[in-house]
Parts: structure tokens; sequence; C-alpha cells
């Protein structure tokens, strides 16, 4: 068995507001990304971009949603940064994110697990690496939907 992610974060809000924070390109732009194309149906791409200027690198071009149910699941493929591209962009099948977005009370626990790593000590490197990044970014994902008015319906 590969090794693998495991984050979960809760937020104060929906499970539909939840959802939307990972499958709306202008709010995936403002926790985890500086620019995302995302198209929220299987096979729809989940474009990331770190350097909006140079697409090729520190991106997920190219990635795509492989699973969705709406406001429970998503399921992505996912690339390396720079220093792991060589290794993470070729590989195949990609790793891939998914992400579950369960209620809980009046808010909604998120868990995001991160797999298909291989079983070297680059993989290790990337693993480790990415270990941080999520930590790092459902920080930035709670912060931020701290900061988002309260959805009444799904927008």
């Amino acid at each position: 068995m590969d090794k693998l992610i495991h984050k979960s974060v809760r937020l104060s809000c929906s499970p539909e507001q939840a959802f939307q924070f990972f499958t709306r390109s202008e709010h995936l732009a403002s926790w985890l990304t500086n620019a995302a194309e995302v198209e929220p149906a299987v096979g729809g791409k989940y474009e990331l971009f770190w350097a909006p200027d140079d697409r090729e690198n520190d991106s997920t071009i190219g990635c795509k949603v492989l699973a969705l149910e709406e406001n429970r699941l998503l399921v992505f493929e996912w690339k390396g940064t720079k220093q792991f591209a060589s290794l993470m962009n070729e590989a195949r099948p990609l790793t891939h994110v998914v992400v579950s977005f369960i209620p809980e009370g009046e808010g909604t626990n998120i868990q995001l697990v991160h797999n298909g790593w291989g079983c070297t000590e680059e993989w290790d490197a990337a693993r480790g690496w990415f270990e941080q990044a999520w930590n790092m970014a459902l920080a930035g994902l709670a912060k931020y939907a701290d900061a988002q008015p309260v959805a009444k319906c799904c927008e």
C-alpha cells in the first residue's frame, strides 16, 4: 500500500459553501493558488497556477476532475512543483487528491487524502514537501472561509 497524506479541517460553513471553495476558480485563487481554471464535472479541468505567467511550471496544468458528487466528494489529479516535476508530472497515473465534505453541526469537516506516492527516497521527499504544503493550504482555507459571508443557499 502506498503512503498517503491525510489532513482534515473544520470550517464554519455549509458543505455547499465548502464545496465551492474547492470548485470555483475565484475561490481557489483566494486561498490556494494565484489563478485557477476549474470545470467542476468529471473530466473537467482542475488546473491551478502558482506562477500564471509561466503556466507550464508550478501548476497542475492538464489535471482533471476524476470524480465528483456535488457538496460531498471531489477527486482530482495533482502535479508537483518545479523541484518535483520530473518525478510527479511524468508518473502515470498522477497522484490524486480526494476531498470529502462532511456535515458536522453548523459546519463542515473537510477530509483531504493525497495519494499515489511512489516508494523511493525522491517520492518520500515530495510527499514530505506536500505534507507541509497541505498544512499551510488548509490553514489558509480556514482563514479564508472565516472571512466569507455565510451562504444562505447555494449560489
